[in-house]
């Protein structure tokens, strides 16, 4: 995984597994059981970085993970967050083309995940249906944020594309005060801080959201 990235930890147990336990059959989840590891990332950290190998299948237990695109000119591009009880649809692209990442992975919060082998994901397609349930949906869900993302671009001008992230954000976050600077929220948009924050001051005068240092409270 990305260099930042802490190392695994082999030990995992019926705790660690009971989060996920209505997503899959009891078989299943004893095999996740035995050959799986638990990681834990601090808020900030890259979890997967563009061009590495994918060898594991993150399923995340709490936290969240925002999936970005880059460009040839280091601009980024926000995609989707991904959250409790799902995986990334680009790792799993990845992972069944044996192809390195085309993404960056940022956890959003302290996040914890179970670590799939990527060796198990064929076999448990054909053995499980509620694996091959949980990657089909997983990749409709993403394609339909992915979508939804370019819909975004294409037709929502830039204040509504910044009230429909400051929603998405608090969403994925739980919370209605979002730690974050006016330069993250440029870059996740692809815009500039000045304009950021003008679009932002705009909101707090229409009384939808107070600004603090480096916190955006909302209120809508």
């Amino acid at each position: 995984m990305a260099k930042n990235s802490p190392n695994l930890n082999p030990l995992i147990n019926e705790k660690n597994i009971q989060p996920i336990q209505f997503l899959f059959e009891k078989e299943l989840l004893e095999e996740i059981q035995k050959v799986s590891a638990i990681k834990q990332v601090p808020k900030g950290e890259i979890m997967i970085d563009l061009g590495e190998r994918i060898k594991f299948i993150p399923l995340l237990l709490e936290g969240a993970i925002k999936v970005v695109r880059e460009d040839d000119s280091g601009e980024e591009l926000l995609l989707y967050f991904v959250e409790f009880g799902s995986t990334c649809a680009m790792t799993l692209n990845c992972c069944l083309e044996n192809t390195s990442s085309e993404i960056r992975a940022i956890c959003e919060s302290d996040t914890t995940l179970i670590m799939v082998p990527v060796a198990f994901m064929d076999d448990w397609l054909t053995k499980y249906r509620s694996w091959r349930n949980f990657i089909f949906e997983n990749y409709q869900n993403r394609l339909s944020e992915m979508l939804k993302a370019i819909d975004a671009l294409t037709f929502l001008k830039l204040d509504e594309r910044l009230e429909k992230y400051i929603k998405d954000k608090s969403k994925v976050t739980k919370s209605k005060t979002l730690k974050i600077t006016h330069l993250e929220i440029a870059m996740d948009l692809n815009s500039s801080r000045v304009v950021i924050s003008r679009l932002l001051k705009k909101m707090e005068n229409q009384g939808k959201v107070v600004l603090g240092r480096n916190t955006i409270s909302i209120n809508y």
